[in-house]
């Protein structure tokens, strides 16, 4: 019998995290599938959550060897109290069912799902895995003036508290060593010398009386030699560099309109609550600045802009000309890279669209890396859209637009918009 003793006394307090990545790295794509699944059965909302998932159990299952069917085999079960030696037992027959069938069967058997929970983090990191807001470094990077210090080296001149202690010992060791090595060298030779005339009983002669003269000369020229010298000291370098700026705003914009009913404002939310999920996991420093529009726009706050139920009619322009101020009053600086995202039904009053392709035009694209606007529209495209996509022709790298027809559009959508792009 083979017995197998596994040590676990070295085992660190995380192993069970340990084994749990190898696990989720080692079946990615069937978690893949089944994340997948379950957002088609799910609301976006519930996706800031830890999830329960399935993967079917054949998945899982290992590559063993094992005894093939005939011949005869002798087995002692633990636990056995219904059986005893020479009992015969029927072999199981291997027909039947399998499970997840409609009928039932007195035979064969069968192997659930195994169902796990995923975290919020591993639900999201899975989520958008394959997804990147694009353009994150400004594409004019001569106009950042950001700069940070980065290490170049070492100095002779700077302030005390950037002194490189190591670098500066090292130094004057060196230096000693050089300065006084020839001396060092013949005060040994003079030393030897002098206990030479000693074993000869010759100490007090004028020979001896030279040799002790010029040892003391020697050593009178090695203390004079410093410690640390001026030429010695070493001073950590810094020089500042102009770096990318790496801190962004999203803007969103949305529609509530009359003309926009539940059903599509829940749309809207819903894909602004999966663009707020992916910004807050992606970047740790990013504003996000919620408008709500009808007949005029507001700023509001996250609750305000998913749970607010004002409505009223339809200016769209209101809404770009609020965006417009807030980016002059609070992100002019060249620091900061910009990005929109606007959701609509397309409804407008016609003359202010095409005042919302001039404000697009001027004070909107100018300074933004991106802006996706989404249509949430099973008809026709209406005014809008065609004011949007004269624009397209001029800014087709910053500026996307797609349609929604249905609430399952959502998510390819949203990938097409944010895929990663070389």
């Amino acid at each position: 019998m083979l017995i197998q003793i596994v040590d676990r006394r070295f085992d660190t307090r995380n192993k069970s995290s340990v084994n749990r990545s190898r696990f989720l790295r080692r079946f990615k794509k069937q978690i893949r599938k089944a994340v997948s699944d379950t957002i088609d059965q799910s609301g976006i909302r519930d996706l800031d959550d830890g999830r329960k998932i399935g993967i079917p159990g054949r998945d899982i299952l290992e590559p063993q060897f094992t005894h093939g069917p005939g011949g005869v085999r002798e087995q002692v079960h633990p636990g056995n109290d219904r059986f005893s030696t020479g009992d015969e037992v029927d072999r199981p027959k291997k027909e039947g069912g399998k499970g997840g069938g409609s009928q039932a069967s007195p035979d064969g058997e069968g192997l659930d799902n195994f169902v796990f929970t995923l975290s919020r983090e591993e639900f999201l990191e899975i989520f958008f895995e394959d997804l990147a807001l694009p353009n994150l470094v400004k594409r004019q990077l001569a106009a950042v003036k950001e700069f940070k210090k980065v290490r170049a080296g070492y100095t002779q001149t700077g302030v005390p508290t950037n002194i490189n202690f190591v670098r500066t010992m090292r130094g004057a060791a060196g230096r000693r060593i050089a300065v006084g090595g020839g001396s060092r060298k013949r005060l040994r030779e003079v030393e030897e010398e002098l206990e030479r005339l000693g074993e000869d009983g010759r100490e007090g002669g004028s020979e001896a009386a030279a040799l002790r003269e010029e040892a003391a000369r020697l050593r009178r020229r090695l203390d004079a030699v410093p410690f640390i010298d001026d030429f010695d000291l070493r001073y950590n370098n810094r020089v500042r560099v102009a770096v990318p700026s790496t801190q962004a705003v999203m803007f969103c914009l949305m529609d509530v309109s009359g003309s926009m009913d539940e059903d599509k404002k829940n749309t809207a939310k819903r894909f602004f609550t999966l663009l707020y999920l992916f910004l807050k996991r992606n970047y740790e420093r990013i504003d996000l600045v919620f408008i709500r529009h009808h007949t005029v726009a507001e700023e509001v706050d996250e609750e305000g802009f998913f749970h607010s139920r004002e409505t009223g009619g339809t200016v769209v322009s209101s809404a770009l000309k609020l965006m417009g101020q807030v980016i002059e009053e609070r992100y002019a600086s060249s620091a900061w890279n910009i990005y929109g995202a606007q959701a609509s039904d397309g409804d407008n009053w016609q003359e202010d669209s095409t005042s919302c392709h001039n404000l697009l035009r001027d004070r909107i694209m100018p300074f933004t890396q991106y802006f996706a606007y989404i249509e949430i529209a099973s008809e026709r495209p209406q005014s809008l859209w065609y004011e949007y996509e004269k624009l397209r022709a001029a800014h087709a790298e910053h500026l996307a637009m797609k349609r929604i027809l249905k609430l399952t559009d959502i998510y390819p959508v949203f990938v097409d918009l944010f895929k990663k792009r070389a």
